[in-house]
């Protein structure tokens, strides 16, 4: 279809939603959502066959204009942090999903890596965890406690630092987005490569269940929020190398604004994950096995459906699907 047909056919259904924008015309939260999606439906179809054209610049817009309406109109009197907790930010996620998915592969890739390093290469985990970092696990393991590493300190001393380091390297995360994202996928590499090595080093000194039963009560929590905070950096990172119909700066306040919002949203899981470390993780070796393993499941299970499932379902009660 020749572009002035296009613009010909839709023009009174574009200017209708520029009324209902600006409270000229009132439409019910069902007809505003079905509109929204005509609109992404008629920016796709521009962004096709004219990807440099004005109008697909005013779509952007309108889209944009038209994803903050359906917001409003579908929210519900509800507190504002539950509203930005259930609504906002799963409707985020959904947006944004595949940096998520693209964070969880670059993680997973990395972490592969760091096996095969470990098991190729006898040297490997000293180089990565330290001499005396790998000294000091070796002779807990041979006195039969190897996750006595947990155990020092008190339980609030410990949960203190142990949440004020973990959001300091997701806050790096987040921010080192503004480096085109390669700054974040650096602390990605070098933190899935660390897990990996941890985890390989155990299971070559034969205490890799005890290692599991121990260190994925909070890192279920601290690994997978760190893997959404690293998404959070990508999308800062993407907004400005790929700006689309908008410009540059128009696009990286749009993309910073999402991140911002998403990171926002790890902060709980990061703070239950440094309590979970600092109070529980150091009795995993005299916990019942059933215990620990039930901890993790509901830790994976609940930020799981969280970040994965959540958004599509809240995508589909804002008819965005």
């Amino acid at each position: 279809m020749r572009e002035v047909a296009f613009i010909k056919q839709n023009k009174e259904k574009w200017l209708e939603f520029e009324q209902i924008i600006s409270n000229k015309k009132k439409k019910s939260p069902d007809d505003i959502a079905n509109l929204h999606i005509k609109i992404m439906n008629d920016l796709v179809y521009a962004q096709t066959y004219y990807p440099k054209s004005k109008v697909t610049q005013y779509l952007n817009k309108l889209a944009k204009s038209s994803f903050d309406k359906v917001y409003h109109s579908k929210r519900r009197d509800k507190n504002a942090i539950l509203y930005f907790f259930f609504d906002k930010v799963p409707l985020l996620s959904y947006q944004y999903r595949k940096f998520i998915y693209l964070s969880f592969i670059i993680f997973f890739a990395f972490f592969l890596i760091g096996l095969l390093s470990t098991f190729n290469d006898d040297t490997f985990a000293r180089q990565i965890l330290g001499d005396s970092y790998v000294n000091n696990t070796l002779e807990n393991i041979e006195s039969g406690d190897a996750m006595a590493v947990y155990k020092s300190g008190s339980n609030w001393g410990s949960f203190i630092g142990i949440y004020d380091n973990n959001q300091r390297v997701g806050l790096n995360m987040f921010l080192s987005g503004l480096f085109l994202g390669i700054g974040t996928g650096f602390y990605v590499v070098y933190n899935a490569i660390m897990v990996a090595v941890f985890q390989a080093f155990f299971y070559q000194n034969n205490s890799l269940f005890d290692s599991l039963k121990g260190i994925w009560i909070h890192g279920t929590f601290e690994i997978f929020a760190m893997i959404i905070e690293a998404a959070a950096g990508y999308i800062i990172g993407a907004s400005i190398l790929f700006p689309g119909a908008l410009k540059r700066f128009e696009s990286f306040k749009t993309g910073m604004k999402a991140a911002f919002y998403i990171f926002i949203s790890t902060i709980p899981f990061t703070l239950v994950a440094a309590f979970l470390e600092g109070y529980i993780t150091r009795y995993s070796n005299t916990m019942p096995t059933i215990l620990c393993f039930l901890i993790i499941g509901s830790s994976l299970i609940s930020i799981g459906y969280y970040y994965l499932v959540l958004p599509f379902q809240v995508a589909n009660k804002y008819n965005l699907r």
